[in-house]
This record gives C-alpha cells, sequence and structure tokens, in this order.
C-alpha cells in the first residue's frame, strides 16, 4: 500500500470515506504537517522497536539476538536504515511505488466557471501548501487548445492572497507549469483513452488518485462519467468525480440522473457539489451553535419567533437567460442554497463531526419537511409561495432591462426571478416557527444572509419606551453570509444621560475588522475536501432526494397552472406580495429594515 502524505494547510484530525475503485472504505487521521512516507512492510521485525520521525526518518532500538540466520540478519539490516529512501534501495523498492500522486482533470476547462473558480480555486491551494507534492492538472474540453494556450489562458484568471503576495508571481510559473491539456470530446471513450495514457507518464509509477470536476452542461454528465469511467479512471488508487448543480429538474429527473451515474460509479466517488456549503459563515453555522452554550438552549421555538434566509443579487441574467429560463429562481438557488442552509441551521446535534453523522441529522430535517405521512407534515403549499419578475426600470437616467429583454429569453416567460416561501418543520424543536426563505434578481442589493428573530419579553419591563412597534425591541441574530462576512446580535440598551432612553444596538463580529486572514473562497475549501476524501459538506443522494421532495409538488403546479409571476421594477425590494407573504405569519422582513 502506498504512503499516505499529509497536506501542509490542515492540522485538525478527521475520518473520511474513501472510494478506490468502488473499494472499502479507509480512514486517515491529519495530525501532522510533514510528510511520512513510510512502506507498510516496515513494522514486522518482533525484534525491532520502530519509532517514526516527525521528518520521514525511521529510527530503531535492535535488541541483540544469540543466533541470526541470513533471512533475520537481512531483516536487522533493512531495519537499521536510517531514512525511507535508504530502505527503498536496501530492499530494492522502487521509491515511486510507495508515493502517491492526484491527477485533476477540469473537464470543460474553457468554460467561465473553470476559468473564473476551478483554475483559481487551485492555484490558491498550491499557494497555500495544500495540494500534495505530487500532482498534475488537466483541462479537458472540445476546444482545439495547446498547454501553451491554456496556460496563457489562466493565468488571466489566477489571482494572490492579499497577505502573500510578495513570491506571486514565481508561485504563478510553478502552477503553470503544472497545468496541460486535451482535447476530446465528452462523450469519447478514444478521447479519454488518450488521456489516460498521457495521466499515466504524469503519474510515473506512482500511485495514482484521479478526481474528475464536470464543469460541463448537465445533459452530458452521464457520457462523460462513462467514458471517465471505463476508459481513465485510476487502476492503483482512487477515482472521485465532483458534479455540478443542477441534480436535474425535479425528483423523477434527480433520480434517473443519480441512477444512471451509479451505473459508472458508487456513491462513494461522487461529490455532488453545492457550493454555498463551502462559505465560511455557512460552515461556521455548527461551530456557532454547539460550540457556545448560550446559543443551544435558544435554538427553539420557546425563544425564536422566526428564521429568515435571504438571498439577493442586484443585477439580472445579462446573457444567461437562456440557460437560467429553464430552470428558475427556486431550482437554482431555493432548493439547493437556500435549503441546505436551512438543514444545517435546524437540524439536530449530529452523534459527531463526521460527514455520515452530520449528512444523516440534515437527512432526517429534510425528511420532516416532506413526507406527510410520516410526520404530519404540513408540504409546501402554492398559498406559502410568491413568484415575481423583473421588468425594465429607469433610475438616475439608466435604464434597466427586464427579464424578457434577454435575446436569450421566450418574450412570454413565466420563469420566475424571484420567490418568496415560508416552510416549516413540524417537531418537538421547530412546531409553529415559520422559516421564510427569499432569494431574487435584479434586487436593490446583493446579499445573502440568515435572520433569527427572537420572542418578544413577556411582560417587559421597558415597553413604553418602545411604543407601539414592538418589533423594533426584537432581539434578533444576524449571519451575514457575503459580502462583508459578519455575525451580530441586536439588542437593547440604554443611551447614555439622565433620561431613560433605549437604543438598538449591535454585537458585532466584523470578520475583516477581527481577522487579518483573507477569508478562502468556497471552491478551495471544497476542491481541498474532495481532494482529501471529506464529504460533510457535498450533498449525498438522499439529502437531494428529500429536497426536490419538498419542491416538486408546487414546482409542478406553478408549471401546469401557468401561475403568472408578480412584476417587480429591476433595482427594487421585490414584488409586494412577499411582504404580505411574510406579515401572513406576523413577520417583518429583516434586510427591510431602516436601519440596513
Amino acid at each position: 500500500m502506498a504512503a499516505f502524505s499529509a497536506t501542509h494547510c490542515r492540522s485538525y484530525s478527521y475520518s473520511h470515506s474513501s472510494s478506490i475503485n468502488g473499494g472499502q472504505n479507509q480512514r486517515f487521521s491529519f495530525s501532522s504537517f510533514s510528510r511520512l512516507s513510510v512502506p507498510a512492510k516496515a513494522i514486522r521485525n518482533s525484534h525491532q522497536t520502530v519509532v517514526l520521525m516527525q521528518d520521514g526518518v525511521v529510527a530503531t532500538k535492535v535488541t541483540p539476538v544469540e543466533k541470526e540466520t541470513p533471512k533475520e540478519k537481512l531483516k536487522d539490516e533493512l531495519l537499521s536504515v536510517t531514512s525511507t529512501k535508504e530502505w527503498d534501495e536496501k530492499a530494492g523498492f522502487d521509491s515511486n511505488e510507495n508515493e502517491s500522486t492526484v491527477s485533476i482533470t477540469v473537464v470543460g476547462a474553457s468554460g467561465d466557471l473553470a476559468k473564473k473558480k476551478i483554475f483559481p480555486a487551485l492555484f490558491a491551494l498550491y499557494y497555500e501548501d495544500c495540494l500534495p507534492k505530487h500532482f498534475t492538472i488537466y483541462g479537458y474540453a472540445r476546444s482545439k487548445m495547446t498547454d501553451a494556450e491554456l496556460r496563457n489562458m489562466v493565468s488571466k484568471t489566477l489571482t494572490c492572497r492579499i497577505d502573500k503576495r510578495e513570491n506571486c508571481s514565481e508561485k504563478m510559473d510553478q502552477f503553470l507549469k503544472r497545468c496541460f491539456y486535451h482535447s476530446g470530446q465528452y462523450d469519447s471513450e478514444e478521447n479519454f483513452a488518450q488521456l489516460d495514457k498521457k495521466l499515466k507518464r504524469h503519474e510515473g509509477g506512482r500511485v495514482s488518485n484521479r478526481l474528475f470536476y464536470l464543469s460541463i452542461p448537465p445533459n452530458i454528465f452521464v457520457e462523460a462519467v462513462k467514458c471517465a469511467s471505463s476508459s481513465a479512471s485510476s487502476g492503483n488508487g482512487w477515482t472521485r468525480v465532483i458534479v455540478e448543480k443542477p441534480f436535474g429538474r425535479d425528483s423523477e429527473s434527480s433520480a434517473v440522473l443519480t441512477k444512471s451515474l451509479k451505473q459508472y460509479l458508487t456513491e462513494d466517488q461522487i461529490f455532488r457539489i453545492d457550493h454555498y456549503l463551502g462559505k465560511e459563515l455557512v460552515e461556521n453555522l455548527s461551530v456557532l451553535r454547539f460550540a457556545n452554550l448560550i446559543f443551544e438552549p435558544l435554538w427553539t421555538r420557546q425563544y425564536i419567533r422566526n428564521v429568515q434566509i435571504i438571498f439577493s443579487e442586484d443585477f439580472g441574467t445579462e446573457g444567461r437567460g437562456g440557460y437560467f429560463d429553464n430552470y428558475g429562481i427556486i431550482r437554482d438557488i431555493m432548493q439547493n442554497h437556500l435549503l441546505q442552509i436551512l438543514a444545517l441551521f435546524a437540524m439536530e446535534t449530529p452523534v459527531s463531526l463526521d460527514a455520515e453523522d452530520i449528512r444523516n441529522e440534515k437527512t432526517k430535517l429534510l425528511s420532516v419537511c416532506q413526507v406527510k405521512v410520516l410526520r404530519s407534515m404540513r408540504p409546501l403549499r402554492l398559498e406559502d409561495v410568491v413568484i415575481g419578475q423583473y421588468k425594465s426600470h429607469s433610475k438616475g437616467g439608466v435604464t434597466y432591462p427586464s427579464y424578457t429583454d434577454d435575446k436569450t429569453v421566450p418574450k412570454d416567460s413565466l420563469t420566475p426571478t424571484f420567490a418568496a416561501a415560508a416552510l416549516f418543520i413540524d417537531n418537538a424543536r421547530w412546531d409553529g416557527v415559520p422559516f421564510l426563505m427569499k432569494a431574487g434578481k435584479a434586487l436593490h442589493n446583493k446579499g445573502a444572509e440568515i435572520r433569527v428573530q427572537f420572542r418578544h419579553v413577556p411582560g417587559n419591563l421597558y415597553n413604553r419606551n418602545f411604543g407601539t412597534d414592538l418589533d423594533r425591541a426584537t432581539n434578533e441574530l444576524v449571519i451575514r453570509v457575503q459580502p462583508d462576512e459578519a455575525i451580530f446580535l441586536k439588542i437593547n440598551n440604554k443611551v447614555p444621560g439622565l433620561g431613560m432612553r433605549l437604543d438598538r444596538s449591535n454585537l458585532n463580529l466584523h470578520y475583516a475588522a477581527r481577522y487579518s486572514k483573507e477569508i478562502p473562497d468556497a471552491y478551495e475549501r471544497l476542491l481541498l475536501d474532495a481532494i482529501e476524501g471529506e464529504r460533510r459538506l457535498f450533498i449525498r443522494s438522499d439529502e437531494l432526494d428529500a429536497a426536490w421532495a419538498l419542491f416538486t409538488p408546487v414546482l409542478k403546479e406553478l408549471e401546469e397552472k401557468k401561475i403568472i409571476p408578480e412584476s417587480y421594477p429591476y433595482g427594487s425590494r421585490g414584488p409586494v406580495g412577499a411582504h404580505y407573504l411574510a406579515a401572513r405569519y406576523n413577520v417583518r422582513w429583516g434586510d427591510l429594515d431602516i436601519e440596513q
């Protein structure tokens, strides 16, 4: 078995599943920054005490033996060698056979996602010494391109860490030398077989681990996976595939996609990526809740009045309307990004931080949300959903287009660019608490946040100081996911002075002010997790099934009844119907507060 090389940028320990050609799961512990490379045959001689030093040197204590056979003498000689390199030479081993390499193939390398996100994320990992010692990056696409042309294309989008920019050019040159290109069709086993030959040359006889990132349209996922699996998968290491959303359009198409992928891959080899789960503040959700005693007791219906999960963009489809029109805002944002955040926020305490334990709790929660016969749950109803579509609007002498002004969008399109929904979780913790989601394009600002509004203080002694608007006195926890990441708690406080005047103040953790280190991009975290086999932030097939089961009925009803979206001006706060929906459950959208 090949030695495992730990990465430099993480020092915590965790276990993960790694599928090696569909084989058994393995558990690795990341507890050292050093790279250990010790042959598996090292610890066998009962006469030896073998100590693995941090720098890879093997120290031995030899117990004298009265009579040594030639075989025993050879063992002693091997075990007394001071380094793994000398050890391999003495034993006649090929040192490459005891090392591993990672080959990362970006399928769809000429697309925007690859250029803007994937290659820059890989460079950032290389810059931070997070990638393995031996790695190769291959771009694969139908476009004709040379290695030099790929490197030129990639170099235009690479960025450097703010706190380490002094050796950026040197690092960039080193990184680009590891990048290569192979042109081929996505449904050609022959082209993938040619890629396999190139990968093997770079792997140089080492244990080959291969990661394929499918940055391609979903209608060619299966063909690409079929060809990669049959013609370019690893023969002696693991093979993993990252699949980008959308994972289907509804429960049926999602199930078909999952079934098709599993003809060629095991579940452990499929990494369904939702980049929102890689964002710093989303990952911090479990830390905020489970590592702080003051929050967990409050995380119930007794104290929380409502939870709001809000996503907004201040721009429209702008040229990608053809893709968007086939999915809409509910499929594009709510069914995945926002629902995953809800599941992480509201799940019960997992048994451990192990990926499967966390995903089990999320799946349980999602099941509660959507299976009426099992949990006596109110399913998502059409009356609890508001949809909208932005229209043309002029402001400051500038005219902004409507959604249907996009040349790639049909003039009679009913695809929503805005949606708001009220969801309920009928379990002991959350019974009666409305979870309100809102997502839209062409709104007044850009951002994503979670707002937790607490209940009013019963018998509040200071009610007269707040007047009739008790919502002004509501404590609120705000987790701003993006931009300008922050966590702040709104509290009521006395204004200094002789009178009794109350003020609403923020206890504020502003990440940019508190931490000097730049926050990694979500793709960096998720790519590193995929390389290391950590699945906690990736979506399991049963999670996906539960998520689609919640939204599919209302999506079909919207389409079958041809519900017309409510118009709202480009750059506004969205359709009026969203305010009526919130008011029905005695909720005021927190992002519309005058203070904001």
